[in-house]
Parts: structure tokens; sequence; C-alpha cells
């Protein structure tokens, strides 16, 4: 153990109280020569919040002195949460006069000025601002007289920055912009800045997509030291390499992926073995042979963590003669793979696997929508045309109905939530919204992926081995309690609560409320009161899919945790996991977990926003048009209506000019306080769309003729 950890589990007992340096030095036996490592150690944990140094110059740790360590998440309406790096702590509300100059994602300690004794909730204000997050800003510039200042795009920094005048001469109103801090906010003195950067005019169908690229600082090109190690790769594969491998080139595989995917990273043998089971071979592509640890490659893809794919492109995490060429498993090619080669039997229980190193060929490639319309509608001509697959198409459905089966008798949730997909012209402008439809080829990946993941997961939990595991933790009792408690006012109830939740009581309740008016807002709520999965170095379970164990094994080109297991399986396959190798992976797995579940956060978070900006520029040439909506959603300040396209807007609980109406939390409807009319989730109304405001992402609906009462109810 050394000095660092010695310090911190001195602090951490229950007996332990603040000291000073000296005293410090004797109760962990250190020289007097070792007092200058003490107070470089002690000085680094202070910059880190992992400890705190008192005005008596004593040490101890934040939460041991009422302090809370953590990143803050803001608000448009100046106050605050503090998420805390101790994941037991819960998070502390920050009033915005308490917020002492701290904006969205810095890190920051935070003193605990009162506890709700009820509720548990503390609150609290900010003291220190250990690292700033924002050192440059996106926004749009708006010119003064005698300065200009720039409206940052993230609505949870509610604080415009401030340019002089001599800094903003050359900037036109309007534009799209990228600001660097020069001087923090202090109280209410907002933050200042320079303009590093201009985008382009907010106006500019481009300029947003580009604008949202900048904010979460996704980089579209590689450095050249990057792009220098790759250069010489070559694009066939080398004899030798072959003849160490399994080869698998003459098993008929095929792909199935979108019409546009271009990395292909997953592909799919199966056949029907003389007892009855199933031989299903998942071969995923052998990224690892590429990127080799400890590259400068290897370093960048880390940095990126994963693929972001946003609404008119994609942010590779790899190179894209990587993603697209080499790695991708394009066909009629040889490639290199991990394969997974399982006997499933009739039960959907994997009696079997092995996993090797392997070189495949693949037959076909082919699309999700083609291997429906052969399943479903049985398309002729499609059959015809893929004739040698056709039964390899029907043995694939039934083995993944049998997995699916298997998965809801152990109780898996499964959100049935529909997909956008946003069709954009040459210029980038949204000309079709739609739901993206998940139909049964779909499905049938789905299966076979989630099967895969779980048996490699499980192989290498018992074998103790470091990993980087998928889990999806236990969902908090407030919440269920929470949840249980507005379902009551629907006629239904979550029984059982006072020893946790089953996933099976959960699944249960969607399968009743399946069908009836009030389905999507059950979902939505349901879904809103679980965890987030994330990855982890253990494996404590994956609540949603009800599996003990669960990885990201699928999808090494665009997943760098996907990545790091192929490492760790390789070292193990080729005996090169030594001791020394283990201990080293070990430390590597937290780092890389921590890192690939902030990246994961950011790119579903860029990724919401480019759609959620195309949907309002599309919505822009629609305003004035009525359509028909279901109620998605009901606030104290309006009405969420989502229409047969995917898209919402906001009623505004102003523009109800027939009543005044009244918000009841608990069973979260809006009620008329003379007529007693009500709105609630699931509620099927007619709209109009009133407004948008392109550069928030906003639309505005309005309920037409709310005198006269347009409200329906959907058939129970």
């Amino acid at each position: 153990m050394g000095i660092k950890e010695r310090i911190i589990s001195i602090m951490d007992e229950s007996a332990y109280q603040p000291l000073i340096i000296e005293e410090l030095m004797k109760l962990i036996e250190l020289s007097v020569n070792e007092k200058e490592e003490l107070q470089k150690i002690l000085e680094e944990m202070i910059n880190e919040g992992q400890a705190i140094k008192t005005r008596k110059k004593r040490y101890a740790l934040p939460e041991k002195m009422g302090l809370v360590v953590g990143r803050l998440q803001g608000n448009a309406r100046g106050f605050g949460f503090i998420i805390p790096d101790k994941k037991e702590i819960e998070d502390v509300f920050i009033p915005a006069d308490f917020m002492n100059g701290a904006m969205n994602k810095d890190r920051v300690i935070a003193r605990i000025n009162s506890v709700n004794t009820q509720t548990s909730k503390s609150e609290g204000e900010i003291i220190r601002i250990l690292e700033r997050a924002n050192e440059e800003i996106v926004g749009t510039f708006e010119r003064q007289r005698n300065f200009g200042f720039v409206i940052p795009d993230d609505a949870r920094i509610n604080m415009d920055i401030y340019v002089s005048k001599k800094d903003s001469l050359k900037i036109k109103d309007g534009y799209k912009v990228v600001c660097k801090i020069t001087r923090w906010p202090e109280g209410r003195r907002n933050p200042e800045g320079i303009i590093t950067e201009i985008i382009g005019h907010a106006d500019d169908a481009k300029t947003g997509i580009l604008s949202i690229i900048r904010k979460f600082n996704l980089k579209l090109d590689f450095p050249s030291d990057v792009m220098g190690e790759i250069k010489d790769i070559p694009e066939k594969i080398s004899e030798e390499e072959i003849l160490r491998r399994t080869d698998l080139r003459e098993v008929k595989m095929i792909t199935i992926d979108g019409a546009d995917a271009k990395d292909l990273d997953d592909a799919i043998s199966i056949e029907r073995l003389k007892n009855g089971n199933y031989k299903l071979g998942v071969h995923i592509a052998d990224v690892t042979h590429y990127v080799k640890e400890g590259t400068k490659l290897d370093t960048e893809a880390l940095d990126r963590a994963t693929s972001t794919y946003l609404v008119d492109r994609v942010v590779p995490m790899l190179p894209k003669k990587l993603s697209n060429g080499v790695c991708s498993l394009n066909p009629q090619i040889d490639r290199l793979t991990l394969s997974v080669i399982m006997v499933v039997n009739e039960k959907g229980e994997v009696k079997s696997h092995e996993i090797v190193e392997s070189v495949i060929n693949i037959n076909k490639r082919m699309v999700y929508e083609d291997v429906s319309n052969i399943l479903e509608n049985d398309d002729k001509e499609l059959e015809k045309k893929y004739k040698d697959l056709v039964s390899d198409f029907k043995l694939m459905e039934e083995l993944s109905l049998i997995l699916r089966k298997r998965r809801e008798n152990r109780g898996a949730i499964d959100f049935d939530f529909p997909e956008s997909k946003v069709i954009l012209d040459e210029e980038g402008v949204p000309i079709e919204v739609k739901k993206y439809e998940r139909r049964i080829a779909n499905r049938i990946i789905e299966e076979f992926m989630l099967l895969c993941n779980e048996t490699v997961a499980e192989q290498y939990y018992w074998m103790n081995a470091p990993f980087v595991y998928r889990i999806h933790e236990d969902p908090s009792l407030e919440k269920i309690e929470e949840f249980n408690k507005f379902i009551s006012n629907l006629g239904y109830s979550l029984k059982g609560l006072a020893n946790g939740i089953h996933p099976k009581v959960l699944q249960n309740l969607l399968k009743k409320v399946s069908g009836k008016k009030e389905e999507a807002v059950v979902n939505m709520l349901m879904l809103r009161s679980l965890k987030k999965a994330k990855y982890a170095v253990k494996s404590t379970g994956h609540f949603g899919l009800a599996a003990e164990y669960y990885s990201h094994f699928t999808s090494p080109i665009r997943r760098y945790p996907d990545l790091a297991i192929h490492r760790i399986i390789k070292a193990y396959i080729n005996n090169k996991a030594t001791d020394k190798w283990v201990n080293n992976m070990r430390t590597k797995v937290v780092s890389i977990s921590e890192q690939a579940s902030m990246k994961e956060r950011e790119a579903v978070e860029a990724e919401r926003e480019t759609v959620d900006l195309k949907k309002a520029e599309y919505m822009q040439s629609k305003i004035g048009e009525t359509f028909d909506g279901i109620i998605s959603g009901v606030t104290s300040f309006g009405i969420f209506v989502e229409l047969e396209n995917t898209i919402e807007g906001l009623i505004r609980l102003s523009s109800l000019i027939d009543d005044y109406y009244i918000y009841n939390h608990d069973s979260r409807n809006l009620i008329g306080e003379r007529t007693r009319k009500q709105y609630k989730m699931g509620d099927i109304v007619k709209i109009t769309v009133s407004s948008v405001n392109v550069l928030q992402k906003e639309i505005n609906f309005t309920l037409l003729d709310s005198a006269n009462s347009t409200v329906k109810r959907t058939k129970d």
C-alpha cells in the first residue's frame, strides 16, 4: 500500500480527528527526511479533492468535514446539483445564490448547509472550484453599442459571456462563435472572454451541427502522428497470420446492418446440429490486431472512447482506413475476427462455447429491410435473389425467438420506444422525419449480440480476469416508490417493494399497460425511475436485461470497452496473461471504464442535440399547420405532445385560456379549476404548430380551440 492509500485509509477511520502534518508523519511512520514527499502528496490530494486542509493546517477527508466533492450539473434557472464522486452520497442541491461563480460541469467542493430530515435531501454552497470544465464556450454572438456578448448554446450555463468592443469588432451579430474564457465569473459578475473561432451564421443549415460538434469537442480529424502510424497497415492478411488462426473462410456467414452502415463489425453463422441444437457463430472484427496497446492510435481511440453518430455524419473512434476499411467485415474479402461459437439448445441455453482468433470471408452483406421483408412478408423476389440464404434466415429467426422468450421468462425489460429517423437533403436541410422501424432482422441481431455479450462476460467473471463489464444497477427504492405512487392513480401497483424490486415485476407491468392509453406514460416514467447503464470493473449484474453477467464485446470498431476486452481475451488465449500483466491490467480497466462511461454520456447527448436541432428546423416550415398528437408529458408549466413522426412540442400553460389549470404532481395531470377538464398523458389532442426557436431547439404548439375541448381519450 502506497503512502497516499495509507493516508486515505487512516483518515477514513471513524476515530480519526484532523491532524497536522507532523502528527500524520508519526501515524504512518515516516522519517523527517520524508516530510517533503508527504507534503507533495497531501498537496496533490487537496488539488484533486481527495483531502481538505483546515485553517489550522489540519488534514482530513472532505466527507468527514461535511463537504462533498463532485461535478456540478447546472440548470438554466441558475441553480445546480453536485453529482458526488462517491456514488454512495446523494446529489446535493445548490441554490443560485450559492453557486459562487461555478459553471456547468465544473468539478467543485461544496459545504452542506442543511439536510431535510424527511427526504434526506441535502442543500449546500460551493466553496471551491477544483477544475474548470468550460475553457471554451460555443454560443451566439450579440452586439451592443459598446461591447458584445455570447449567449451559450448550453442552456445549463445561464450566464452570458462579456466580450469587449475591441475584441468583437470583426464579429457580426447573430453568428455562432467559439469564445475562450479569459476571466471566470465571480459572485454576480459575468465571465469575460474573447472570440477564437467563427463557426457561421446561426441560420445556416450546416452551422447548427458544427456548433454542436464544437460544443462537445468532437474531433472530426485525426492527428497527423496517428495517421502516420496507420499509413503502412497492409490491406491483405499475411499467410503467417492466417496459419496461426482458426480458418472459418469456408463457413457460410453474413452481416446484417443498416443500408448506410460502413463500419461492419459483426457477422453471423448458424446451423442446426443433428441433435436439434443450434450452432451459432458470432464473429467480431479483430480490431486489436491493428490497434496495438500503447500506440498513439490506441491513445487517441481511448480519448474518443466511442464513435458518435450525429444526424448527418459519424465522428468515428478510429480512422476510416480501419473503421470502414481493413477492420470492417466487408463481403468477399478475408478478414480477421474474434469468434464466439456457441452451441445453444431448444431452451436458449448455451451448452458449450469457445472463443477463438479466426479468419473469415463473408458470403453476403445483408440489410435489415431485405431480411425483414423475406421473413415478415414472404417477399418472393427477395427470396429468389437470396435463395441460398433463406433457410439460414428462418433458422436465425427461430433461434432469436427462443432467446427472446428465455429473456422474457427471466424478467428482462424491453422498452420499445420509437426512434427517430431524420432525412436530410444534400445541403443538410431536413426534408422528412419518421419513425425508425425495429423489425425482425433488427431483433435477430440484438438477440445474438446479447447472448454473445453475456457468454463472454460470464466466462471471464469465473476466470477472475481483469475485465470491463457493462452493468445496470438496481433502481433506488425512493425512485421506485415514487413511480409506484403515480401508477396507483392509474389502477396499478408494484408489490413487495420492501426488499427491492425484481425486473420481472416491471416487465409484467409493461405487459398490462400494452396497447392502453397510459402505455406511453408508464413506459417513460418507468425508464426515468431506473439508473443509467455504465461500464465497471466489478460485475454487479444488469438489471434491465435481468442478466447476472454482461459486457460489451461485439462492437470494437466503435466502442473502446469492446476493444479493451478483446485485448484481454487474446492475452489469455495466447498465454500472455502473466501475474505482472494481470496486475497492470486491473489498474487500466478502472480508468477505461470511467473514460468510456463519461464519453458515452457525452456522445448520447450530442447525438440527441443534433436530432432535436433538425426536428426544430423541420417544424419551422410547418408553422400554422395542424396535427394530431398524443400527450407525452404534463408539467406545472405546460403539456408536451408527441406527433406520429416522433417530434415533440410544448403547449404552454399560459396558452390554455378557457380555464385556470392546476397541476397535480401525484397524478401528473392538469385539472381545470372551473370546468374540471383534465389533461393526462396518453390523451389524444389536435394541435397547431405556433412557433419554433431553432437556436434553443424548442417547438411550441397551441391546443386547437381549447375553449371547445378537443381532447379525446384513447380506448382502453
